[in-house]
């Protein structure tokens, strides 16, 4: 019995077993190419978090909201990601060991500007956008719509984040 009880703690992917229609090597390679979305989503929401903390000047104000709305459907989002690789029968990422490098040195935040914090913002939004519509594009090829919607989703998120982030810097 408590042998029982211990193996069920030890998550397990379920690799080739799944059988919902799409291919084994194509899980694989999406479960991978969700991971590394995953982590940048994680990156995005600490860059973002501690921008909102740090944000000075005379625009303080709107980013310091912007950047909490982003942050916090950043970390949503994360569980979505996380839900979908588990879905498509791999475990979701579990080695947090390059967290350190989540959020921006010091020495960048010290001295860096409101501008200059939301173009960072902005380029980040902008990978995270060709990184979801280049994955999309490879679900839609392979008849997963399930991944397909939730990349087109985070895609919406990405570029709207992109256009406020530029809308409240324009002169």
């Amino acid at each position: 019995m408590a042998n029982v009880a211990i193996a069920s703690l030890n998550p397990e992917s379920s690799r080739d077993e799944v059988n919902t229609g799409l291919k084994a090597a194509y899980r694989k390679e999406m479960a991978d190419t969700l991971s590394d979305i995953l982590a940048a989503t994680y990156r995005l929401t600490v860059k973002s978090h501690v921008y909102h903390w740090n944000v000075v000047g005379p625009i303080f104000k709107p980013i310091h909201e912007l950047t909490e709305e982003h942050y916090n459907a950043l970390f949503g989002a994360t569980d979505i990601i996380a839900e979908r690789i588990r879905a498509l029968g791999y475990l979701a990422p579990v080695n947090f060991d390059g967290t350190k490098t989540f959020a921006p040195a010091k020495s960048e935040i010290d001295h860096a500007s409101a501008l200059e914090m939301v173009k960072d913002l902005i380029a980040d939004h902008e990978q995270a956008s060709r990184d979801a519509r280049q994955a999309a594009a490879k679900a839609g090829e392979n008849d997963d719509m399930v991944t397909e919607d939730m990349l087109t989703e985070r895609l919406s998120f990405h570029e709207k984040a992109c256009w406020m982030l530029r809308a409240t810097i324009a002169n």
